[in-house]
């Protein structure tokens, strides 16, 4: 599995021959990419309607995976086909398992806030194979947490039934967790490999990543803390 991290929350996954995009936003100071330099996924996925996570949707031309809510909006505002699913459902597609679970965050589409909601906001656990109660360790599993808080089903659900490997958790505070409560959810959801994201994008999001690492570290966990470039690939 390769995941490539194009800064904020926006991710390049590839499963075998299968290529995912997660919330397509490349306004942001960790790319050096236009949404046209990007190579074409076969499908987009979203965790929630901000503008900091949809924001690039329409520059692709592929199937979008998200809430039905979500779904039906970026079909009527951009014309892509869609796969509306919902929290706690996995669905196949190519040599990936998409697994939608909650987040704790707000999902006003966009972020005037007048829009309708999108429905609960999302991450996404991507495996290649489907997710069973049986323990695999032949099983890669990559959890993007999306915008979220630390929320218990991490300790209680994700981490020892979907089983991730690596997780990307937003460590920005003020909009999400920062970095105490994100090591934390590291910690609780028992993975490999962390990967910091949802930063330095905008003033009230600045963040100093070492300080994630010390976090991480000071909880117990034995994670590895890989602070990526934008537009750096890990081989997981």
């Amino acid at each position: 599995m390769q995941l490539t991290w194009h800064g904020h929350s926006t991710w390049s996954v590839v499963v075998g021959e299968t290529r995912l995009l997660v919330d397509p936003f490349f306004d942001n100071p960790k790319t050096s990419l236009a949404p046209a330099e990007v190579e074409q996924p076969d499908n987009v996925l979203l965790t929630h309607g901000h503008a900091d996570h949809i924001g690039d949707v329409g520059a692709f031309d592929a199937a979008v995976v998200a809430t039905p809510e979500l779904a039906a909006y970026v079909e009527d505002t951009h014309g892509n086909e869609t796969i509306g699913m919902n929290l706690g459902g996995t669905v196949e597609i190519g040599d990936a398992y998409v697994t939608m679970h909650r987040a704790d965050h707000t999902n006003g589409i966009n972020t005037t806030y007048e829009v309708g909601s999108g429905g609960m906001p999302a991450g996404f656990v991507i495996s290649d194979a489907e997710p069973t109660r049986k323990h695999d360790v032949e099983t890669t599993a990559f959890y993007h947490a999306g915008d979220t808080s630390l929320m218990s089903e991490m300790r209680d659900v994700i981490g020892p039934f979907l089983e991730p490997d690596a997780a990307a958790v937003p460590i920005g505070d003020h909009f999400t967790m920062g970095p105490e409560q994100a090591a934390v959810a590291v910690d609780w959801l028992d993975v490999d490999h962390a990967f910091p994201m949802h930063y330095d994008t905008f003033p009230p999001i600045e963040q100093d990543t070492d300080q994630f690492a010390r976090e991480v570290k000071a909880v117990g966990s034995e994670a590895d803390v890989h602070v990526l470039d934008g537009d750096e690939t890990f081989e997981l």
